[in-house]
């Protein structure tokens, strides 16, 4: 595969471009300022003042697609993503609520399935929610509250230039049958591993090494890169053979892939090989891939060539960037 194809196949991947109505829906919300919120729109989890403390809040819907053609997985994963939003903060996920929309009960009955293998395997209890009965159509939705201490909190707008960037990914997983672009890394291990690789990000943000982070979701790992470079109002080049990646998994698919386990992080370089070091003894891989600087744009870099991913001066992926989205809405730190 040549890197012209590579750009052209993940600008046009459904994880990305279907990010692309989040700004239009923050528009309809007013302008207000709130202290007691420390950041909101394109952070992984909104970050809630309380005492010394910070609340995350976060909330995912699971895709009508994943839920049709596997309605364990997507149960499964309606918890599992919510999660992987306040691990990735450096965050201690609490508890859980749902809705669940109703058309078929079996298919319902899969879905609730799915959930309580997942909360039983990651320990994080669903507390509450809402059943709608009699839908015209099935449908699960999961909001999250987990918490952090104000100042080891690890948000996704904060990548300074001239740091390293990180990816991080757990290699031991495969492709369901019926997902082709997630990484399942989590339903074939022990719920004592998946909560120490939980526990990784949380370790990070008390030793303040990293600047920002997110963790990698449906717009795969290049694309969550782009994510928090257009946040950050920061550019960056990466270079595609630093990722770390599975020997027969396809580089294209794997570029593109959700990651049960997966994190992107920027940090000063003198503290890389320390990240690199605490995400290794939870038995997950990560690289310096590239370097952060003041372009505004994504560059990758294979095999000698280099080519624009996307320029942030007038691509948008979230449109959650510091030119288009005002402070109150954004962020307060």
């Amino acid at each position: 595969m040549n890197l012209g194809t590579l750009v052209s196949e993940i600008r046009s991947h459904p994880g990305v471009t279907r990010k692309a109505p989040i700004s239009d829906v923050i528009s309809f919300f007013p302008n207000m300022s709130a202290d007691h919120v420390l950041a909101s729109y394109g952070e992984d989890a909104a970050v809630v003042a309380h005492n010394d403390d910070a609340l995350l809040l976060a909330a995912d819907g699971i895709m009508e697609s994943l839920l049709k053609a596997n309605p364990f997985n997507a149960g499964y994963y309606a918890v599992l993503v919510n999660i992987n939003d306040i691990t990735a903060m450096g965050g201690i996920p609490l508890a859980l609520v749902d809705i669940i929309s109703m058309r078929d009960e079996k298919v319902c009955a899969q879905v609730m399935r799915g959930m309580e293998a997942a909360v039983s395997k990651f320990g994080v209890p669903v507390v509450g929610g809402h059943t709608h009965p009699d839908c015209a159509y099935d449908a699960i939705d999961v909001a999250i509250l987990g918490t952090a201490k104000k100042d080891e909190v690890i948000y996704s707008h904060t990548a300074r230039s001239g740091d390293d960037v990180i990816m991080a990914m757990d290699l031991d997983g495969r492709f369901p049958p019926t997902i082709s672009f997630a990484w399942d890394t989590t339903s074939h291990k022990d719920g004592e591993t998946c909560r120490r690789q939980m526990r990784v990000m949380n370790e990070i943000g008390k030793r303040r090494l990293v600047n920002s982070g997110k963790d990698i979701s449906n717009p795969g790992s290049i694309g969550t890169l782009g994510m928090l470079l257009e946040t950050s109002g920061k550019g960056a080049v990466v270079d595609i053979r630093k990722v770390s990646a599975p020997a027969d998994v396809d580089l294209s698919q794997w570029l593109r892939a959700y990651q049960g386990c997966g994190f992107v992080l920027t940090c000063p370089p003198e503290n890389s090989q320390k990240v690199i070091d605490i995400f290794a003894e939870a038995k997950i891989t990560a690289s310096v891939v590239g370097t952060v600087n003041d372009t505004n744009k994504l560059v990758l870099q294979m095999d000698g060539e280099s080519a624009e991913l996307f320029d942030f001066t007038v691509d948008k992926i979230t449109g959650c960037d510091p030119s288009k989205v005002p402070a109150s809405k954004r962020r307060k730190c």
